[in-house]
């Protein structure tokens, strides 16, 4: 029987011995959230499932679309013999959202949030172990659930939940002493990959060595004392003769590999990875690739599949989103609501793929009458920092955003809000001194040294070639300091621009369905008023993109988006990635040259 979904899951920092447990487990709903007192925790489960997809979805075997307050795993699994002596790290990639495990009776690990990767340590394990997950995940308290809705039903821009587990589980044998995941971090000045190396159980006279190689060999080593330092750094100096950048036209990777060596010469541990040599800077309002202007025409990538729902049926699912992408002439996506999986930034490393990493903090939002935007707990930090932690490495990605679409109430004082969009803001600032952070994406721009500054603009009228000139105009002033800023009840929610970079980081989502051609207009939604042929909707996606395109103070755009989302029928593809369009017409209306960068090529003429 094939095992689903079993590509090695962190491709960034990659050992050679390792197991996918992705397949059949024991499975059982716990609506009550009474497991542990009615003994699920000792016996078999009832039902049988297929990890990592969640119950919700039909590659799970469940299909369950009901509340599920809790669920429970159960699986059996042998470990290797040639595994013998080392300590057992048992990976769970992902799962929403309180999450405990049980290795033979004894509990090893909790976590909290639905997105990022935990371990648990197993110790020198032998022999057959059974392994027990619960998975709480309660629809109503204020968490971090991006889009996942807290109505039975998906609604407006709400979808089905994910409940459990939903990424890869694996395990893997690891020395006592042993590497931890490293930062890698480019320095394109000075022709550099800098290494920091954290380091499990550190002992007197151990070495650190890296070697940097590319497909003619060996670029640099480097090699360092690792006993000094409580995470040892070093350098793999780039000749000039080998030095090759990263970018979106040829996004060149350098392989890395990283050894942890005793005093007598001995490789205790050893792992392999990736980097690329890329830089992002600030100019003015100009964001910078490798000190080149580079306009970014985002879109809007919220990561659900129809069958898979949050999972990626196929690691080929994963790379084919990206390609759809850049046939239609986008050449970067935010990554919406949601925390992708590790090997969507490994397809994007490797195709040349802009991305923004955004923390899906929806879940504590104004939408529901039971919740606003005071909502927010500590939680929402921690699970930041460790999406933050997770991604830092890859070239790919060149900006982070912790906050979407906040809600701010006109008042005097300091609120919630205030504090827990400038603590995000810090917490990326801290962990990555080499990309820009954006406060907020569109509404509340809290934090006035923010890097980036946006909005968000829909025409939602019934006469889109009228709401186009009320469009232009109100982004025709950012040269002079004056942008469009998101209002509520009229109010702003914003702090002053202050001459940032600028872009509409969301805008478009003209609705377009088969639903609609029959004259259904219940069953699905869009922004504004359906175009009636394909023309019209090419014209309009035109005048959209050409307003920001032309404007020399803008450094980029994000439409609304690349497919289709249950009712969001809005999508450039369909939601099981059909093409609705002629995708060469709409990457030549994109492609084009846009206004800031011919205003940076003749500067530098």
């Amino acid at each position: 029987m094939s095992i689903p979904r079993s590509e090695y899951p962190r491709p960034q920092f990659e050992r050679t011995a390792w197991q996918c447990l992705n397949g059949e487990w024991q499975f059982e709903i716990d609506n009550s959230d009474s497991g542990l007192e009615r003994g699920l925790l000792d016996r078999d489960l009832q039902d049988r499932i297929t990890v990592p997809f969640c119950p919700e979805s039909e590659l799970s075997g469940i299909n369950n679309k009901d509340f599920m307050n809790a669920v429970w795993y159960r699986r059996s699994v042998t470990i290797p013999s040639e595994w013998e002596g080392q300590r057992i790290l048992l990976h769970f990639q992902a799962s929403d959202y309180d999450t405990t495990v049980w290795v033979d009776g004894v509990e090893v690990v909790r976590h909290r949030g639905g997105f990022t990767p935990f371990t648990c340590d197993m110790g020198k394990a032998t022999g057959t172990k059974t392994i027990v997950v619960r998975a709480r995940d309660d629809h109503r308290p204020p968490q971090p659930r991006g889009k996942q809705s807290q109505r039975y039903y998906d609604w407006g821009c709400f979808y089905i939940r994910t409940t459990g587990i939903w990424q890869t589980v694996w395990m893997e044998p690891v020395p006592e002493v042993s590497l931890r995941r490293p930062r890698i971090t480019p320095d394109v000045a000075n022709s550099v990959i800098r290494l920091e190396q954290p380091i499990t159980n550190n002992t007197p006279g151990l070495r650190l060595r890296a070697e940097l190689s590319d497909k003619n060999g060996v670029v640099a080593e480097a090699e360092t004392a690792a006993d000094w330092d409580f995470s040892p750094r070093l350098d793999l100096s780039i000749p000039a003769d080998r030095r090759h950048l990263w970018s979106i036209q040829d996004p060149y990777l350098y392989d890395l590999t990283i050894s942890l060596v005793d005093a007598e010469g001995k490789v205790i541990d050893s792992a392999r990875s990736y980097t690329g040599l890329r830089s992002v800077t600030i100019d003015g309002r100009a964001i910078k690739i490798n000190n080149e202007v580079v306009f970014q025409r985002l879109v809007l990538d919220q990561g659900y599949y129809p069958d898979g729902v949050l999972t990626a049926p196929s690691d080929e699912a994963l790379k084919h989103d990206i390609e759809l992408s850049m046939e239609a002439g986008f050449n970067g996506a935010r990554l919406h609501q949601k925390v992708f999986e590790e090997r969507f930034l490994y397809h994007a490393d490797r195709l040349g793929y802009l991305v923004w990493g955004e923390f899906p903090d929806w879940g504590s939002e104004g939408r529901v009458p039971w919740q606003d935007d005071n909502t927010f707990t500590p939680a929402f930090v921690a699970q930041w920092l460790e999406e933050l932690e997770r991604d830092y490495s890859h070239p790919a990605l060149v900006g982070w955003c912790g906050l979407n679409e906040t809600l701010y109430d006109r008042q005097e004082k300091i609120t919630n809000l205030d504090d827990i969009t400038r603590a995000m803001f810090l917490a990326a600032k801290a962990m990555d001194t080499t990309r820009p952070v954006l406060d907020a994406s569109g509404y509340a721009h809290r934090v006035p040294e923010t890097d980036v500054y946006d909005s968000h603009d829909y025409l939602t009228g019934k006469d889109f070639w009228a709401d186009i000139e009320r469009y232009k105009e109100r982004h025709a002033h950012v040269g002079d300091g004056k942008v469009h800023t998101n209002l509520r009840d009229g109010h702003e929610m914003s702090l002053p621009y202050t001459n940032q970079p600028y872009f509409v980081s969301e805008f478009g989502g003209i609705w377009w369905s088969e639903q609609v051609k029959k004259g259904d207009n219940k069953s699905s939604w869009g922004y504004g008023t359906a175009p009636e042929t394909h023309e019209e909707f090419y014209k309009r996606f035109q005048a959209l993109c050409d307003v920001l395109l032309d404007n020399p103070h803008m450094f980029g755009y994000c439409y609304t988006q690349l497919t289709d989302v249950s009712v969001e029928q809005n999508g450039i593809f369909t939601f099981d990635r059909r093409s609705k369009f002629d995708n060469a017409r709409l990457h030549e209306i994109q492609t084009r040259q846009a206004a800031i960068e011919r205003e940076a090529q003749k500067t530098t003429r």
